[in-house]
């Protein structure tokens, strides 16, 4: 693992902070590419309420995804993206407007198949949990530099 990979370019501002993390309201608290683990808030906004004045699940979805997907992008080398192949999500307690974190990691990585989850809490109270599965590719020389 180096830190030429596409998380250490946009952290040292190399490469711009994708437009979906900028809207979730995005922050990387606390990242240990050793280990794949994250620590990310989120700012959940008054538009993100459904008609019951509560985040919408998708948007809980994404911000799990948000949390997943860096944990494991941390890790890989200059080059490399990994896309989520397949994720579930349990939705365990309803989110109001204010701030959530995400903690994430990488469970076990193979070749080019990666095992993550995490969970999404607001205060103490976890709101969400996540599996994902992604597969590592090398990025087209375009997207990279």
């Amino acid at each position: 693992m180096s830190k030429n990979g596409i998380f250490w370019k946009i952290q040292r501002g190399e490469l711009p902070v994708p437009q979906a993390a900028v809207t979730l309201g995005m922050e990387i608290r606390e990242v240990d590419e050793t280990s794949g683990t994250i620590c990310v808030t989120f700012d959940g906004k008054a538009d993100f309420l459904n008609p019951a004045g509560q985040i919408q699940g998708g948007f809980l979805m994404a911000m799990l995804d948000d949390t997943l997907g860096p944990a494991l992008t941390a890790t890989l080398e200059e080059g490399e993206f990994a896309p989520t192949l397949e994720m579930k999500v349990q939705f365990l307690a309803p989110a109001l407007t204010g701030q959530l974190t995400g903690r994430g990691r990488v469970i076990s990585r193979g070749g080019t198949i990666a095992f993550l989850e995490g969970e999404l809490y607001q205060a103490e109270r976890l709101i969400a949990k996540a599996t994902a599965t992604a597969v590592v590719r090398r990025l087209h020389r375009q997207h990279v530099s």
